[in-house]
């Protein structure tokens, strides 16, 4: 396993690997109804590379198969963090967040901030995230539940 930057030949793999994560792993938190209006299709990778090769992005993978994958802007947004269904609690995601973070304070960042999914929060709260507040998004017409988190980086 090694985390390394993202590649455009990546983003195929990578819509796919949101798309069946959030159906996966999400599905113990949200019902169906509001996992369909998160993530209604795989997203199209043309899209989704034109905006990852924006950011910090950097994927765990192994000969040759992406197992997880995060998205930080120059803002300190953790935007977009999902782990493969298959490799939950293994602690990649954990190696790799650690790599996020070393990038954004090699950045100059001071704080982190993401908004949680249900699924996701303990994982940032052992990361060493605070909560700022609940959110109630509205997607289709569907409400779910998010959680802004914060991290000051030392």
């Amino acid at each position: 396993m090694r985390i390394r930057p993202y590649e455009e030949t990546d983003a195929e793999a990578i819509v796919t690997l949101f798309y069946e994560t959030v159906h996966k792993v999400n599905a113990q938190d949200y019902t169906p109804e509001q996992l369909r209006v998160w993530a209604p299709v795989v997203p199209d990778a043309a899209a989704w590379h034109e905006r990852m090769a924006k950011r910090h992005t950097l994927v765990a993978e192994e000969k040759g198969k992406i197992f997880a994958f995060a998205e930080l802007d120059n803002s300190g947004y953790l935007d977009m963090f999902y782990c493969h269904h298959d490799a939950q609690r293994q602690g990649i995601g954990s190696w790799l967040y650690s790599k996020v973070e070393t990038a954004a304070l090699e950045s100059g960042l001071t704080r982190m901030t993401t908004d949680a999914s249900i699924t996701a929060r303990p994982f940032f709260e052992h990361q060493g995230f605070s909560l700022v507040k609940e959110n109630r998004i509205e997607r289709g017409g569907v409400k779910l539940a998010n959680f802004t988190m914060e991290k000051e980086l030392a």
